[in-house]
């Protein structure tokens, strides 16, 4: 396992949010396969949360691991937020 490439998931992860496997692999233009293995690797070494997803597209089944940094809390983007 390249370093490198679990740290590029990890910094992709940040700065999207939560995102599937097959958006992480595209966006990161690293091979799905891997993309997997590295995910795996991070869930177990307890950097990120996976949990088992299953998506309805225009009626298309879509199934997927959806991943995101575990204890991580992104900053507040742009824009009008409601007051609380």
């Amino acid at each position: 396992m390249q370093k490198t490439d679990a740290q590029k998931i990890l910094k992709f992860l940040k700065e999207q949010g939560e995102q599937l496997d097959t958006e992480i692999a595209a966006a990161t233009r690293i091979p799905l396969a891997d993309v997997r293995l590295y995910l795996a690797e991070l869930s177990k070494s307890g950097d990120i949360i996976m949990c088992h997803s299953t998506r309805y597209l225009n009626g298309k089944k879509s199934e997927g691991m959806l991943c995101r940094v575990a204890g991580f809390t992104p900053t507040v983007g742009p824009g009008r937020k409601a007051k609380g």
